[in-house]
Order: structure tokens, then sequence, then C-alpha cells
């Protein structure tokens, strides 16, 4: 599952609301981190919005945050972590923030983020089950 988060330039064919994705840089660490900083284009409609991130991938630990760097927002900050439950099965952890800098762009599109950020998971979830396969019982 933290590969499958990590695979950022794969948002576009799955995420809901990501339009598109742009990786800026990439740099890694010998304690095995990566640092991506990316561009990620939001659209609803007729609505688009880009918004830039710094992306650590902290593979030792099993962890991923994403910083907000500029953007629609004021901030926003998101944090994974995966923990494993037993053979190929793992818990994730999703934490999510995130305030609009404009308050009539926070009306138009406020509730459409909620929504989409409700249906993240199950998105994670069933790119999961395409990639991986469910295991039967």
């Amino acid at each position: 599952m933290f590969d499958l988060v990590a695979d950022v330039e794969r948002y576009p064919e799955f995420v809901p609301l990501c339009g598109a994705l742009r990786v800026r840089s990439r740099s890694g660490t010998s304690e095995g981190i990566e640092i991506i900083v990316a561009d990620m284009t939001v659209a609803f409609k007729l609505l688009r919005e880009t918004f830039k991130s710094r992306v650590t991938l902290d593979r030792p630990n099993l962890r991923i945050l994403v910083e907000y760097l500029e953007g629609p927002f004021s901030k926003m900050e998101n944090r994974w972590e995966f923990h494993a439950a037993g053979e190929r099965i793992c818990d994730v952890k999703f934490f999510i923030a995130y305030e609009f800098r404009s308050r009539t762009l926070g009306m138009l599109m406020g509730a459409m983020f909620d929504t989409a950020f409700r249906r993240f998971a199950s998105a994670f979830e069933q790119r999961a089950d395409a990639i991986y396969g469910r295991k039967q019982a």
C-alpha cells in the first residue's frame, strides 16, 4: 500500500478530482527517504486549481507526509501511516486538514473537496484491488 500511495504520477488515473499531476523534482537520502515536489491540478466541471506540495516518502517508517507549498489554500497537510496487520494486509491511517485562502473559493469548492476526500480511501482501496488483487476467502 505504501508503494501505491507513493506512486503519485498515477493519481490522475484514480484519485477523485485529480485532473493532472506533474513532478517538479525528486531527491533521495541515504536513510531511504525520498522527497518529491509536485503540482497537482484539481478539476471539477469548469473549476481548475493547481497547488504545489512537498511529499516526503519515509519508507523505513512507512509514513508519507504531504506539505503544502503554494496555491489556493492558506494551509493544507496530509499524512499517511501504514501498519502491517497480517500477511498481505495493512491498516492505513490517513489524515488531512486544509483551508482555502479565499472565502469565495472555499464556498465554491469546499463541499466538493469534503465529498472527494471522503471518497479518497475508497479510491485507494479500489486501486489496490485492481493492482494487487483481493485475496479470496
